[in-house]
């Protein structure tokens, strides 16, 4: 029994259509010169005469003019400078391999107290950020994602 007349009209409409899309994989379409033409003019954007936004006005010229629906974003409120063991532990993160650079492309020995010191400084101080991370979210209903 031939398995395409025992379903609905529509699978074999799907089933002769995928079999069209395999035997004809690779093969570029012939277009006449009035179908290219159609085709790029639906592709274009229209030109700057032509725009209308929704309510079908020509766009204004001046962007930067006062729009009372334009949203601006107020200024963020200033970073707050940690303190403390946080404030060592962010001073050995940073200032720690810097001062290994400098003085290693100054060509300065540094004395071997002052770079283990320098070292423990940092690894110290990544430890101590790391253990401090929070471990969830601040609110519980909070994905990360803020707009």
């Amino acid at each position: 029994m031939d398995r395409v007349t025992d379903r609905e009209p529509d699978a074999r409409d799907e089933d002769e259509l995928w079999r069209s899309i395999v035997d004809n994989y690779g093969d570029r379409p012939e277009l006449s010169d009035e179908e290219l033409a159609a085709a790029r003019s639906r592709l274009e954007p229209p030109s700057r005469g032509d725009r209308h936004d929704a309510d079908g006005d020509p766009p204004r010229d001046d962007p930067d003019e006062d729009d009372p629906e334009r949203f601006v974003a107020p200024d963020p409120p200033p970073v707050p400078l940690p303190r403390g063991p946080r404030l060592a532990a962010w001073l050995g993160v940073l200032v720690a391999p810097l001062v290994m650079l400098a003085a290693a492309m100054a060509l300065f020995s540094l004395p071997r107290l002052l770079g283990v010191l320098l070292v423990a400084w940092f690894v110290g101080g990544f430890g101590y950020l790391v253990a401090t991370m929070p471990r969830g979210p601040r609110d519980p209903g909070d994905d990360g994602a803020v707009v």
